[in-house]
């Protein structure tokens, strides 16, 4: 018989842990598992590209990403459903007050961490007991997970700094007691999660995203990519405009770029509720032809081949998808020196870890442009860097057994 496993997951957007996702689900033999997912928001663009043989639990889908006008709309309404289905509509207001005044304590009101027990809460249980349910990313698939799934055995997936992110023990209610397995993505993020749930060292273990590096490199040779006629220096991020991504300071970086008389364009691939913001910002230091938010595509891979420096200077991180595919593509890499990138790449050996700040930032960028031996050195051993991890893939199915 077929082994049943579920998966859970917060959205279906373009993100890193989304296509971590698929790609492990294409790996799992359709003979030998029946797979189901559930996503806590019921929406996201990427489920045009599950594989066949998954069935998509909720009852109302849609695929319209989570960070368009019209997808921001759904929240809402979920959000709203969400809060009335189930039941327990005191509980839900007394944990959402204690939250926000733990927010307001620490100074940083996070919303999309204040309702991710809510929407647990109100989301649409399963019936059936799984052989294996795997919570996919932390917040609310974690919580829908641990309280609502039926199952012999449960892993949980932790993609980020933990603590940096913003999660708590009192948001997360000792959810984690729950799990046979977690999994951190990087031995970083497993330090910073054990740092606040050092009880459960034990049972966490590292299990780096799974990317397909035929996938990507044959994508990145179909027709795409930059659609100007700029013949200065490209510069290109991919990631989604959150503060995370630092994006504010990747701006105040190009304009010293642009200040010291380099010509270079910085393109970034990716949506999020940042862009009016930065769109002011852009506008403000006179940048509108020098830093393009050209949002989210289908297929970024044709940028990175045609970029001539990958950028990826974020305030934290757990472990890129982005970098990985821009290792892949060998590209030139300049990244900030945080957790996660730290362990992603070697300074100047296959890319340049660079200060958290707009002058350590473009500093880092002007010392490439000037150097094009050392951009294609570090390219190339950026691509020769193994970023597979396919043999982890047999921890999951050890739960199994």
């Amino acid at each position: 018989m077929k082994k049943k496993l579920l998966f859970v997951i917060n959205t279906l957007g373009r993100a890193g842990a989304e296509m971590a996702m698929l790609e492990l689900m294409r790996r799992l033999p359709e003979e030998e598992y029946e797979i189901s997912l559930y996503v806590i928001l019921g929406q996201g663009e990427l489920v045009r590209e599950l594989p066949g043989h998954v069935k998509v639990l909720n009852r109302t889908y849609r695929d319209t990403s989570v960070l368009s006008e019209r997808g921001r709309h759904h929240i809402q309404k979920t959000v709203i459903h969400s809060f009335f289905r189930n039941g327990r509509w005191f509980r839900k207001l007394y944990y959402l007050m204690t939250v926000v005044l733990e927010m307001r304590k620490r100074k940083k009101l996070q919303l999309d961490k204040l309702l991710w027990r809510m929407l647990s809460d109100g989301g649409e249980f399963p019936r059936e007991e799984y052989d294996l349910a795997i919570a996919y990313l932390e917040g609310g698939a974690t919580y829908f997970t641990a309280d609502h799934v039926r199952a012999k055995k449960k892993a949980a997936f932790v993609h980020i700094d933990y603590e940096n992110a913003g999660y708590t023990r009192r948001m997360d209610k000792n959810c984690y007691a729950s799990f046979d397995r977690i999994f951190a993505v990087s031995e970083e993020v497993r330090t910073s999660f054990l740092q606040v749930y050092p009880e459960w060292e034990a049972k966490t273990g590292v299990f780096h995203n799974i990317i397909n590096r035929e996938r990507i490199s044959r994508l990145a040779g179909l027709p795409g990519g930059f659609s100007d006629s700029f013949a200065g220096v490209r510069l290109l991020t991919v990631g989604r405009l959150t503060y995370q991504k630092a994006y504010d300071v990747a701006i105040e970086a190009m304009k010293l770029i642009k200040d010291a008389g380099y010509q270079a364009r910085w393109y970034v691939l990716g949506e999020g509720n940042q862009r009016e913001v930065l769109e002011k910002q852009i506008k403000s230091l006179g940048l509108e032809r020098d830093f393009k938010l050209l949002g989210a595509v289908e297929n970024p891979y044709p940028y990175y081949r045609q970029c001539d420096i990958y950028v990826h200077a974020t305030r934290f991180e757990g472990k890129s998808i982005a970098v990985q595919e821009a290792q892949v593509l060998g590209c030139s890499i300049v990244a900030s020196d945080c957790n996660g990138n730290r362990e992603q790449i070697e300074d100047g050996i296959d890319g340049i870890l660079c200060g958290f700040s707009a002058k350590g930032i473009s500093n880092s960028i002007i010392a490439l442009i000037d150097d094009m031996s050392k951009r294609e050195r570090l390219g190339r051993a950026a691509a020769e860097k193994q970023t597979d991890n396919a043999q982890e893939f047999q921890m999951l199915l050890d739960l199994l057994k």
